[in-house]
């Protein structure tokens, strides 16, 4: 069996996440879905990106993101080709206990962090296939994360994801 993986916070997870998990998907039999920032202590500033850590970046607990995931992975048509588990990317030597190493580690780079990200994943022992991102066409979740203020989130994030939002949102949602 071939496996890929993808890391991210998911902080929610939405279409280009799908996109990046359908191209993994297309060449290898199993994907895993490695959620950083699991829990708070995995937290840590990186010059390359300066919101990663913060409260404001990470509205959802390591158990609300599977559920997202989920959701989102079964509405895709990939949740039985999928495992989703917690990768904490500030301890390199615990990284094999979650994603076995051969797994291929797919990065979109829009940015530095995601390029800095995919150094530290080939330093730690992983083949990355790297797929260039247009900073332009970027979905960016801050923004998803502030329309959830209004009306206009549900168009911004997977389908399956918008009943789970809801509820793990509660009053913050218009309805």
């Amino acid at each position: 069996m071939t496996l890929a993986a993808v890391t991210g916070r998911f902080q929610p997870v939405h279409d280009q996440h799908l996109e990046l998990f359908a191209l993994a998907l297309a060449a290898h039999d199993h994907l895993v879905v490695a959620v950083t920032n699991p829990d708070t202590g995995a937290r840590h500033v990186a010059s390359t990106s300066t919101h990663r850590h913060t409260d404001e970046a990470n509205p959802f607990t390591y158990f609300e993101r599977t559920r997202l995931l989920t959701a989102a992975l079964a509405g895709a048509g990939m949740a039985d080709r999928a495992t989703v588990v917690p990768f904490d990317l500030t301890r390199p030597a615990l990284w094999p206990e979650y994603v076995p190493r051969h797994a291929v580690q797919y990065v979109r780079t829009f940015s530095a962090w995601e390029t800095d990200k995919a150094g530290r994943l080939a330093d730690g022992g992983y083949e990355v296939v790297v797929v260039d991102g247009d900073p332009a066409t970027k979905l960016d979740a801050a923004a998803i994360r502030a329309a959830f203020r209004d009306d206009s989130w549900p168009s911004l994030v997977p389908p399956a994801t918008v009943p789970v939002l809801r509820d793990l949102l509660g009053d913050r949602v218009s309805r």
